[in-house]
């Protein structure tokens, strides 16, 4: 078991740099817990993402099987690999951990089946269902690891717990158009906001920066922000061990906007990311943010965006 966790630091660390940074702030237990959800949610990802041979079984197969596979570890602590056990011991440790939003995820990962899933958003509303399980579903995993402040309940803290999943996943989306569009012929911008900036799939395709798509990316930039706003108003709710990792993840994730709006809003040829030493510069500034102290002195430039 205690390889198995350690293996899962490793993956997280591999795959999930800026979340990996934020799960070092934790007590061992939950950082070893959230460590463990993370592969799981790899895992599940893998399963439509990852390189396929002819000889593999269809990918609605193998999330069904893996569905399967969910209920009997959470209902039967039933095991089929070394990488199963971390996640038993975390359902046993924190009984109430729900396996809906396990579920859920899954669900997601139907979305993004080629042929069968939904490789267009006519508008937000639908591109939201997707987020939600695709990422605001690791929000409601992981509340029971955070754990929450005296006089908040999960409940209180839920909403704030989806509108982060929503914005790393709004974050994720921007920072990749063109990744997406060209590797994967998939372009999760919804075709409503595309008509109203007068952006089309061919010039996404053909990765053309322009005036239009400018405009389409602060818009859409503007609406993840809005999602942050949104899940800044859970920090408080969370035990105060949760609080600093929880911020810094949050700031962290959120720069990346600052550095699309740095390359001229040019996500469809380059990639925007935040090296590790500007992540580990940050932290000093997110812990500020979790003390009582910033409510009535914030730092002069989140004084300056309020």
């Amino acid at each position: 078991l205690q390889e198995a966790y350690e293996e899962s630091g490793l993956v997280t660390e591999a795959f999930a740099k800026t979340f990996y940074l934020g799960t070092q702030l934790l007590p061992e237990e939950a950082r070893r817990a959230i460590w463990a959800i993370y592969v799981w949610c790899r895992r599940t990802d893998e399963i439509v993402d990852a390189p396929r041979s002819e000889s593999d079984p269809p990918m609605l197969s193998d999330l069904s099987a893996w569905e399967i596979r969910l209920e009997n570890l959470f209902q039967y602590g039933m095991v089929e690999d070394v990488l199963d056990l971390p996640l038993l011991d975390v359902k046993i440790n924190y009984p109430n951990l729900p396996i809906q939003p396990f579920v859920d995820m899954i669900r997601g990962m139907l979305m993004d089946i080629p042929d069968l899933g939904q490789e267009r958003y006519e508008t937000f509303e639908e591109l939201h269902l997707y987020c939600y399980r695709v990422a605001g579903t690791v929000g409601l995993m992981s509340m029971p690891i955070f754990g929450c402040a005296n006089g908040y309940t999960e409940e209180d803290a839920k909403e704030p717990a989806l509108s982060l999943g929503v914005a790393f996943q709004i974050t994720n989306i921007l920072r990749d158009v063109g990744e997406d569009a060209t590797k994967r012929g998939r372009i999760y911008l919804p075709r409503k906001d595309m008509e109203k900036f007068g952006v089309t799939e061919e010039q996404i395709m053909s990765q053309r920066i322009d005036e239009n798509y400018i405009a389409l990316m602060k818009h859409e930039i503007k609406r993840a922000r809005m999602y942050y706003d949104r899940a800044l108003r859970g920090v408080p709710m969370l035990s105060p061990a949760a609080r600093l990792p929880v911020q810094s993840s949050l700031d962290c994730y959120g720069k990346i906007l600052d550095k699309i709006e740095e390359q001229n809003y040019d996500s469809l040829n380059y990639r925007a990311y935040c090296t590790k030493w500007e992540k580990l510069a940050e932290i000093p500034f997110s812990w500020y943010r979790t003390q009582d102290i910033s409510k009535t002195l914030p730092l002069p430039w989140d004084a300056v965006q309020k």
